[in-house]
Formats: structure tokens, sequence, C-alpha cells
């Protein structure tokens, strides 16, 4: 097949795999950990894991104010997100995103993201046991809220065994 026909076949299948905006959402919200991206110093791709919310179509996470990510979104506040499940080609789930990082340090906003994050499901919403010490490093830390740009999503589910 010529690389023409292979693009043009592509571009439907990228439609075919796509997210709906409920599946999407469901999917953030039961995968709450995402890769982000950041550029270091020489310009290199810097990826760290990390745990994140979604609220109005918006990332919320917290991290150390003095860590190398929060050191590159202050010089480059261009950043990127995926979050992906599935052990074979074919169960790959997953969500990336290009976005803005916007650092905001109030101690206040941080103890609300980390209270928010985590809030467990399974127990109705109440604070999860044995981390209450973690809000003690809220002076220390910063929220990174990632205003998306642009969004892709995919689920090769959708094939059904096609590739």
């Amino acid at each position: 097949m010529a690389a023409d026909a292979r693009e043009a076949a592509a571009v439907p299948r990228r439609r075919q795999i796509r997210l709906t905006a409920e599946e999407e959402a469901e999917f953030l919200r039961d995968n709450p950990k995402c890769a982000l991206a950041t550029i270091d110093p020489d310009g290199f791709p810097h990826v760290v894991a990390m745990g994140f919310y979604v609220e109005d179509g918006v990332f919320y996470m917290t991290s150390y104010a003095k860590a190398q990510k929060v050191l590159n979104i202050r010089r480059n506040p261009k950043v990127g997100l995926m979050v992906e499940a599935g052990a074979g080609y074919a169960e790959l789930k997953g969500v990336m995103v290009r976005g803005i990082c916007e650092i905001i340090d109030d101690v206040e906003t941080v103890r609300a993201v980390m209270n928010h994050r985590r809030r467990s499901p399974e127990s109705g919403g109440s604070v999860e046991s044995g981390r209450r010490g973690s809000l003690d490093t809220a002076p220390k830390r910063v929220v990174l809220k990632v205003t998306p740009h642009k969004t892709m999503s995919w689920d090769h589910t959708k094939l059904g065994g096609r590739y």
C-alpha cells in the first residue's frame, strides 16, 4: 500500500478509536496517574509520574516547589500529559494532552487540591486514612494547573482486533 493510501486509511481509524467525552471523563476518573512531560534546561523531555484529578476540563496535581518539573514549568509552561492503560496493543486506551501549566503557590489552594486527591470513592468521599501528615507539606508545595490546548484519545478495543 502506498504511503498516501496508508495515511488516508489512518484518519478514519483515528476517528473510530477516539473516546467520547463521557468515555474520556470516566477513563480519567478511573486512571488517576499520568506521565507529565516538561522541557529541561537542555531542551530534552523530562517525564515524571504524577497523580491528578480533572475538574471542568482542567488537570490538577501538586508538587514540591523546588522539584525539577516545577523549575522547568517556570521556564516553559508548555507541558504534555499522558494517561494510558492496557497490557497489549489491542487493549490500549489513553488520553494525551498538550497544555499550558499554571503554577499556583497559595497554601490554601495547595491544601484544597491535596484534599481532593486524597478523597477515595470507596470511602464515600471521605479522606483516606494514613495520609493526614502529608498536608503538613502544603507550605512547601505548589499546584500545577494544566489547561488543555489539544487533547487526543484512543481506545484500541474499538478496533475489534482489526489493525
